[in-house]
């Protein structure tokens, strides 16, 4: 079943007379329980194809469906009510509430939701622990570490259950233990709850987590890669052919 469906997509920045084409026709599904990658050079538009498949930028042409609902035209109103039932988001610089703690940083969809506190508490409690933050839960954001913050970030995304999580390099700004923690724990959490996660990643070792990789050139896909039956080396070093090759044709420009 699939969860989103992309047709078309084009996104042009700028006027007539000086337009910058971004996205050139782009057409992506994504079922259900899937964990996609997108990846490209810089510039490829990859992080704009995250921007307007999220909601948080609109496309030029075409139409882009959540859970069948199309969401191309809908007004801002009706978008940040749509984003509220059903997306979550997890930001390279965590988006935490300095003023909040961690738990309630986490909480936060729940209680734009109006959940019941004990429903809340519950819910909070036993995706904390999946997330091994739970110990975290009454300090601030500034006594935390970059990896801690984000699992926040990713617990507070996870939380009210949305039909996609969109993830913008969530390891962009972590060491490499700590990102490798925390995909670690997004892979584990796609499997037991059947999440659904896209996530832009410039790291191949970031991308093999995934089940599916989509690279992007110049404004449209340039090849898919299936993860199948391989393991996550087989699948890294299959991603780091494309990556090679991708490389050489930006090099030729």
């Amino acid at each position: 079943m699939n969860i989103l469906e992309a047709r078309k997509i084009y996104k042009s920045y700028g006027t007539k007379l000086r337009k910058h084409d971004v996205l050139r026709g782009i057409d992506i599904t994504v079922e259900k329980g899937e964990f996609v990658s997108i990846m490209g050079p810089s510039g490829s538009g990859k992080t704009t194809l995250l921007n307007v498949l999220s909601s948080i930028d609109k496309v030029s042409n075409g139409t882009i469906k959540i859970n069948d609902i199309d969401m191309t035209y809908m007004k801002e109103k009706q978008l940040a009510e749509f984003r509220k039932q059903h997306l979550g988001f997890i930001f390279q610089d965590y988006n935490l509430l300095d003023t909040l703690t961690v738990k309630e940083n986490i909480l936060l969809p729940l209680s734009i939701k109006k959940v019941p506190k004990k429903e809340a508490n519950h819910i909070f409690s036993e995706l904390a622990s999946e997330l091994g933050i739970y110990e975290l839960k009454d300090k601030y954001p500034n006594e935390i570490s970059g990896g801690q913050k984000q699992r926040t970030s990713a617990a507070r995304a996870f939380i009210h259950e949305p039909s996609i999580i969109f993830a913008d390099e969530p390891t962009g700004a972590l060491d490499s233990k700590s990102a490798s923690d925390l995909l670690e724990k997004l892979s584990q959490l796609n499997e037991k709850r059947q999440a659904t996660i896209i996530m832009v990643t410039h790291d191949p070792v970031a991308a093999s987590f995934s089940s599916r990789v989509i690279s992007i050139k110049d404004g449209q896909i340039y090849t898919q890669l299936n993860k199948g039956e391989q393991n996550r080396q087989e699948f890294f070093k299959d991603i780091m052919k494309t990556q090679g090759v991708l490389g050489g044709i930006q090099y030729e420009h």
